[in-house]
């Protein structure tokens, strides 16, 4: 998958957060192989929550900073349908805001680059359609695909009650 990656807030430095997101979309695929598919391209955005704010609140109506939005630009069937010959495909677009990253990564005793990843990677299972938000199994379903990538990156369990890595 190909990633159009900006940085428009002032996240800080190291570590490189394009080569973060790459790593994980990479990672991500091997787990994901419907996301290993040579047409899909993907944009993440580093916003500070003031832009996530915006975009959050234009497009689904919550008036407050998240820490990442995903906005798909395909429905799963037309993923899965997805041809490997033709133009490129835009997955759909994440934006990660800042300050709350930063705010949960601290609540967790975590670094931030792994959060970071850790919502990269949700995000994009966002792009292709899983949704922990549909039942309890939906959502086993997709933690476990975060385990899994989030432990092929060297990141321990983010949920710290799964027996799986």
């Amino acid at each position: 998958m190909d990633l159009d990656i900006a940085i428009e807030a002032p996240w800080p430095v190291p570590p490189d957060w394009e080569d973060l997101a790459e790593r994980a979309a990479s990672t991500l695929a091997r787990v994901t192989p419907e996301l290993a598919h040579p047409r899909l391209s993907a944009s993440v955005l580093f916003a500070d929550d003031a832009e996530v704010h915006v975009l959050n609140r234009e497009w689904r109506s919550k008036d407050k900073p998240t820490n990442v939005l995903s906005f798909p630009m395909l429905e799963r069937e037309e993923l899965l349908e997805l041809p490997s010959e033709g133009p490129p495909e835009l997955l759909g677009d994440l934006a990660l805001a800042l300050e709350t990253c930063a705010r949960e990564a601290a609540e967790k005793g975590i670094s931030l680059e792994h959060h970071t990843a850790h919502l990269i990677v949700h995000g994009l299972l966002h792009l292709a359609g899983y949704d922990h938000e549909t039942s309890p199994e939906d959502a086993r379903q997709m933690e476990s695909l975060e385990i899994k990538a989030l432990a092929l990156m060297g990141i321990a369990d983010p949920y710290g009650d799964h027996d799986e890595a």
